[in-house]
Order: structure tokens, then C-alpha cells, then sequence
């Protein structure tokens, strides 16, 4: 006998505790049009690189409209040092953030905190659809290419993670008519990002 049969599917959206441990987690579906069409800047997709024996991880963001990318090491892929470097990257253009859209990683299971500190609203795409968060994940294997395979992250420091993120930050992109993300993002909102790196970090 089927183990559902006889039972009405119910599509679930912002349960209260879903399969993967994340408290009331809301599904990308949901997430407003505005978003997905990259009409504005701030809508942000979210994920961590690690690397051998799961050492320390990277936490990285992308804008949709402009391209940009930000990103921190942390220590440890735990979800309260994983809340705290997207806080502490966002909290300088908290204004130019809408919505956040997060892998299913249990290192993201402070969303809520996340969300309310930046004062916007959080998403998560669904498990093993990594395309829909497809900036991120493209960007993520270019930054990989600055740190190899065997290299653990736990000894990665902010400064290693800058430079590189600085890189591809400035790198000319045929979606953005051969335009930098940092230009496309300072003549959007007026903000130049290389000017605000650290700041919440010294805070």
C-alpha cells in the first residue's frame, strides 16, 4: 500500500518546523515578482562555500539586478556566525535590501533574525533546485577559483576574501553592457560599495 494514499496533498509554505530543521522557512514561490523579474536592486540570493573536510566556509551573496557580489569567511558553518557576517555585510545598505533567498542550509536557520535586523523579507529556494538561485551559484564557482580544492576555510581571512571578491566585482559583464557590478550598482542607487566594505565590521 502506498504510504500517502488516502491522503489530500497539501503544498506547504512557512511550516512551522520544515524537514531540513528551519523554523517557518518560506518557499521561493512566494517570493514577490519584483524580485524575480531583477526589476530593483536589493534582492539578494544567499548561499556558503566550504571546502575540505567542511573547515571554516564563505558566506556569499549576489544581487540580481546589479550582479554585485559580497562575501565573508566565518570560522565555522554555524548559523549564529552565518546570521552574523550577513548582518554585518548588509547592515551598511540596509536600504537597498528587499529580499533575501537562501540554499536550504541549516546554517540559514536564523533567517528570522536575519530578516528582522535589515528590516526585509526572507525566502528559501527549493531543495536540490540550485538554479533558482543561479547567480549565486555561478558567481560562487568563480570565486572558488581563488581558493583551491584542498585549501581549508577556517584560516581564510576578511582581507583574502576582499580581494578577490574585488575581482569579480570589477570584472565587465556583457549582461550589464560591458559594465563593472560595482559601477551598475553605484549608478542604481548611488552607493559606492568600495567605500563601505568593513564598516559594519569595525563597528
Amino acid at each position: 500500500m502506498l504510504r500517502h494514499q488516502g491522503k489530500p496533498y497539501r503544498k506547504r509554505y512557512g511550516n512551522q518546523h520544515s524537514r531540513n530543521g528551519i523554523p517557518n522557512r518560506i518557499d521561493i514561490d512566494q517570493r514577490p515578482e519584483a524580485a524575480n523579474k531583477r526589476e530593483r536592486v536589493g534582492d539578494w540570493e544567499l548561499d556558503t562555500i566550504i571546502r575540505k573536510a567542511h573547515k571554516g566556509a564563505i558566506v556569499t551573496m549576489d544581487d540580481r539586478k546589479s550582479k554585485v557580489r559580497l562575501a565573508l569567511p566565518v570560522s565555522q558553518k554555524k548559523a549564529s556566525l552565518v546570521s552574523e557576517a550577513i548582518i554585518n555585510l548588509l547592515t551598511p545598505i540596509k536600504e537597498q535590501v528587499h529580499t533575501l533567498t537562501f540554499d536550504n542550509g541549516k546554517e540559514f536557520a536564523k533567517h528570522e533574525s536575519i530578516s528582522e535586523k535589515l528590516e526585509c523579507k526572507s525566502y528559501f529556494a527549493k531543495p536540490y533546485h540550485s538554479w533558482e538561485r543561479g547567480q549565486n551559484e555561478n558567481a560562487n564557482g568563480l570565486l572558488r577559483q581563488y581558493f583551491p580544492k584542498y585549501m581549508t576555510l577556517d584560516k581564510v581571512n576578511v582581507s583574502e576574501v576582499e580581494i578577490a571578491v574585488d575581482k569579480l566585482n570589477n570584472r565587465p559583464r556583457k549582461c550589464l553592457k560591458f559594465k563593472t557590478p560595482y559601477e551598475v550598482f553605484q549608478k542604481l542607487t548611488g552607493i559606492d560599495l568600495t567605500k563601505t566594505k568593513g564598516v559594519a565590521l569595525m563597528s
